[in-house]
């Protein structure tokens, strides 16, 4: 049952507990001592609340299933079957009440490796044969595991939703292969989903006959999760499986090529130095001994050698099949997505590419972003408005609220503050120069300056950017910085840099990072790190400023001394910079956090009357005069 809104949605959460407890009691009143009251779920201001007949563990029911997915990916003749757990209410048992379902799944749930001593050897030369890697140790297969995990539990089951988790291919009790984003990993969630609606079958063991049946769920299901666990609701999403009514993914991983590659250029997720999508299969693969043996020949020794491609760090087929973007439009669920403009593991650009995308699509949408690092969901009182929409049909007016919720920089990440959209509706591009003195600090204004000539930048993975960015003088890098601000200014969207250089080697590492002067807090401070990005040269031909790698042509090497002109997009974000800083544009060679570690030596010129940024300024271009005023750097 749904109790009418009778507070408002910002009402203190004592406040709307009180309400529905007193809403039950009211249930109970009107129906005198004729008969015991079912208990049901309650909504007050738009949220489920707990209900105290569903809050007792100890009633809860648990069952363990194996789902049949359409799919043989462990090569054995039979379809593989998905290792899940079901936690609801009693009453879904004994009064026959029927709830919706919140749903993770995940590859992590029977452990991982954590061998960060099998990681690739990033000391080699860009564009050179990158050797071999060894595998990590197995992980000890786990062969009775009745409960898969306890996650969303104890949020949603005392709000009226049955939880759902299974373990993915080839990991735990499911079958199957591990696959790291093909296929088989949007299937296995669809099968769950077509399984709590009567179109999958479910079997009481992984090899038996005996079938179990969901007839306790209303059908309509949510999903959630945080970084892979956050990737599998898109997954699943873009198969656009029916049943599946509302997702909301937080820091998901929506392309292993912007995972492991940017522009052409391999590079790693930060904190991972050295890692590849053949080193993250070894880290989940924790299923059936008796499988491994075919799935590491076929899958991370035979398809991931082919296709991964360390070398050249180009686009290919192999990773256009891990790409959920152009599956976007398969999608029928509404979309709640969460992710830090600060997360350098799980780039921002994952969610922000899939939520551009969904403004085409007669789907509900919303973003929520911070600024922090990897992971954080949005406040509870947003998901539990989300789910209880689009799960159990309360009016509660989600759909027509501010798109885009952004954490403010120092606010608590419970209090976002509303924008039509994102990026914000009154960004719009301004372009700025740079004038000569990199070495040191030169210039960035809007100004087209006089020819400016070219500068070199002297290659040493040795120095990280944090370092680089704060000295007076460095021939490892070039700076460039607009006068002191004497006004905030509002970044929103994507920063786009046009980099005209010449290499000394017919490949390089090309890092580039929008900073915030003076330096402020740790070497890895959200407070002066603004955006980056990273692209390989030898692919400037294709590079055109697009986001989509659909069209990635082969890299061809650099011919020493000679110039090429690239346009890249640095990572999405939308932070406030404050008066006193300055705005600077940092360009190097390789990123010691991120990229691969060649000799230091190789030496790239920049012309500075080629190159250039442009930035997503709130306000625009008087926004940003009003801001840097007249004058020199």
């Amino acid at each position: 049952m749904i109790i009418a809104d009778v507070i408002s949605p910002t009402s203190s959460p004592r406040l709307r507990a009180l309400l529905a407890v007193l809403a039950v009691a009211a249930l109970s009143a009107v129906s005198g001592a004729q008969a015991p009251v079912r208990a049901v779920p309650v909504f007050v201001a738009g949220q489920a609340q707990v209900v105290p007949a569903f809050q007792d563990s100890s009633q809860w029911i648990r069952q363990e299933l194996w789902v049949e997915t359409e799919f043989d990916s462990d090569g054995d003749g039979r379809r593989d079957r998905m290792h899940v757990d079901v936690t609801r209410q009693q009453q879904t048992e004994t009064e026959g009440l029927k709830v919706a379902v919140v749903y993770e799944s995940s590859p992590y749930f029977a452990g991982t490796s954590g061998a960060r001593d099998y990681l690739w050897n990033v000391r080699q030369e860009v564009g050179a044969d990158p050797g071999t890697r060894a595998s990590q140790p197995p992980i000890p297969f786990q062969g009775t595991r009745a409960r898969i995990s306890n996650s969303e539990v104890a949020t949603w089951v005392p709000r009226g939703f049955a939880v759902v988790h299974s373990e993915a291919p080839g990991t735990g009790l499911s079958q199957g292969c591990p696959t790291i984003g093909g296929p088989p990993e949007r299937l296995a969630p669809k099968a769950v989903i077509d399984w709590l609606n009567g179109r999958a079958k479910g079997f009481t063991t992984a090899t038996g006959a005996d079938e179990v049946t969901a007839t306790w769920t209303t059908g309509k299901v949510g999903m959630t999760g945080t970084s892979y666990n956050g990737t599998i609701p898109l997954a699943a999403a873009v198969t656009g499986v029916q049943g599946l009514e509302a997702i909301i993914p937080i820091a998901p991983n929506t392309s292993y090529y912007h995972y492991y590659r940017s522009n052409g250029l391999v590079r790693h997720p930060g904190g991972w130095l050295g890692e590849d999508i053949d080193f993250l299969y070894d880290f989940i693969s924790s299923g059936d001994t008796a499988r491994r043996e075919y799935c590491n020949r076929t899958v991370r020794d035979g398809e991931f050698v082919r296709g991964r491609d360390r070398a050249s760090g180009d686009y290919n087929a192999f990773w256009a099949s891990r790409d959920l973007l152009p599956l976007v439009p398969n999608i029928r669920a509404a979309v709640l997505m969460a992710h830090g403009f600060n997360d350098w593991n799980v780039v921002p650009e994952h969610s922000v590419r899939i939520y551009e995308a969904l403004k085409a699509l007669p789907v509900a949408h919303q973003a929520y972003y911070h600024q922090g690092g990897h992971g954080g969901p949005p406040p509870l009182e947003m998901r539990n408005k989300w789910f209880s929409r689009f799960l159990y049909g309360v009016d509660n007016g989600v759909e027509r609220e501010p798109k885009a919720w952004i954490v403010r920089e120092d606010a608590d990440r419970n209090s976002p503050t509303p924008y039509a959209e994102y990026p914000n509706p009154d960004a719009s591009p301004v372009t700025l120069h740079l004038s000569a003195g990199g070495a040191r600090r030169g210039g960035l204004t809007p100004a087209v300056p006089t020819a400016q000539g070219a500068e070199p930048l002297t290659d040493d993975v040795s120095l990280g950017g944090a370092d680089l960015a704060q000295r007076e003088q460095s021939s490892a890098r070039l700076i460039y910085a607009t006068p002191e601000l004497a006004a905030p200014v509002h970044l929103s969207g994507w920063t786009t840099v046009t980099v005209r250089l010449a290499s000394s080697k017919p490949a390089a590492n090309l890092s580039v990072w929008l900073v915030a002067l003076p330096w402020t807090g740790a070497s890895t401070s959200s407070a002066s790190v603004i955006t980056r990005g990273w692209a390989d040269a030898q692919n400037a031909a294709s590079l055109t400023g697009s986001r989509n790698y659909d069209a990635m042509a082969t890299g061809t090497p650099l011919a020493p001394g000679q110039f090429v002109t690239l346009t890249f997009s640095l990572q999405p974000t939308d932070k406030m910079i404050p008066a006193g800083k300055r705005l600077a544009l940092m360009v190097m060679s390789s990123d010691r956090d991120f990229t691969l570690w060649p000799a230091p030596g190789t030496q790239l010129t920049i012309d500075l009357d080629g190159t250039s940024v442009t930035l997503p300024v709130v306000g625009g271009v008087s926004a940003l005069a009003s801001a840097i005023g007249e004058g020199g750097h």
